[in-house]
């Protein structure tokens, strides 16, 4: 066996019937698939036992406890040379394990991890919310992108691969609620391990279905790089300031235009009253005029750009519209969780690991 695919699950079986059904059609079949259910209240079992003779499948039940430890449990009764996680979101394309054992083939190493894709049939939601965690314009191609801020590639735990006996040796996903993949992946390259990104070996990822949801993920997400830095010191690199600096940026735009709006409306107060003070206020309300403009200026550029790249790569003018709302979400949501866990942690010597939206990580 050499290939153990492991799938925690948190209340999904309609998205478990899909990765299920995706994976009965894979081009290579040296496989065996295992799901824990992670303590749901609406669990998935009927929906494995209808793959019970298309799939060499496994299904384990515990307490809730978060991903993490979910699946270390299912990496204990795994079989495969290497180990494979999904999350339960993801469906795969047919040579999604062909083009694993090419990459392998090609050049082993001992972990590795995949980009994401939007299918066709996802919402336009999901679709621009899937354009905001993927352009090089909002994440820096971190999460597998063909350019890149960062030389090293660190995958995410809905596409990571890893052997079996690295994953042991490591200790397996810490017991961290939010961030738990990329502290092994830290681990992973501070052990010596070989690690690298398999461009073609891609999955549809259905993320977050709404915005509000798509808010506490990405909140958590700039929580957990801090407490990263805390565990890993030396891991924050430029391309995780970039949310808070643009959180900061929208904030001095905003603030720009309250001082451009007083302006103009303290102009026009102004010449309104007095006809030898009516120039004067004009000029004061052209000011301020100029001044908001100035401000929304660079919010509006931002927009635009996100707009025409989303357009053109969706084909959709409407999805091209909903990936400005997702970016302005992606990075002022990572920003202010990176911004108040830095306050926290760093300026006030805060020690515990902070979290926001506790009940939500699987949301």
């Amino acid at each position: 066996m050499k290939y153990s695919i492991i799938v925690p699950v948190y209340n999904r079986p309609d998205e478990v019937d899909e990765l299920l059904q995706s994976l009965t059609g894979q081009t290579l079949k040296d496989m065996e698939v295992i799901i824990v259910e992670d303590g749901s209240t609406n669990p998935c079992e009927s929906v494995v036992h209808k793959y019970a003779g298309k799939l060499q499948l496994r299904y384990y039940t515990k307490e809730n406890s978060g991903p993490g430890p979910t699946r270390n449990l299912a990496a204990e009764h795994s079989q495969g040379e290497y180990l494979i996680f999904l999350d339960s979101d993801c469906v795969l394309p047919p040579d999604f394990l062909k083009e694993v054992e090419a990459e392998l083939n090609r050049q082993e190493c001992d972990a590795w991890g995949g980009p994401d894709r939007a299918h066709e049939g996802f919402t336009p939601v999901q679709k621009a919310i899937s354009y905001s965690m993927t352009s090089f314009i909002t994440t820096g191609g971190i999460r597998g992108g063909k350019k890149q801020m960062d030389k090293k590639f660190y995958p995410r735990s809905f596409n990571l691969g890893i052997r079996r006996s690295l994953f042991r040796q490591l200790g397996g996903f810490s017991s961290m609620r939010f961030g738990e993949d990329i502290d092994l992946s830290l681990r992973i390259y501070k052990s010596g391990a070989s690690c690298r990104l398999f461009p073609e070996a891609w999955v549809w990822h259905k993320r977050r279905t709404d915005f509000k949801k798509f808010f506490k993920q990405v909140n958590n997400s700039g929580i957990a790089r801090i407490n990263l830095m805390k565990r890993h010191p030396g891991s924050l690199k430029l391309v995780h300031l970039l949310p808070a600096v643009f959180t900061i940026g929208v904030f001095l735009c905003l603030l720009l235009f309250l001082v451009g709006l007083f302006f103009t409306g303290l102009g026009l107060y102004t010449g309104s009253f007095s006809s030898t003070g009516c120039n004067m206020g004009l000029v004061v309300a052209y000011l301020g005029a100029a001044i908001m403009l100035l401000a929304l200026l660079p919010l509006l550029l931002f927009s635009l750009l996100v707009f025409v790249d989303s357009s053109i790569r969706n084909h959709s003018v409407k999805i091209g519209f909903l990936s400005i709302w997702a970016s302005f979400i992606q990075l002022i949501g990572y920003g202010t969780g990176f911004i108040r866990a830095w306050w926290l942690r760093c300026v006030c010597g805060r020690n515990e690991e902070l979290q926001a939206f506790k009940e939500n990580f699987y949301e």
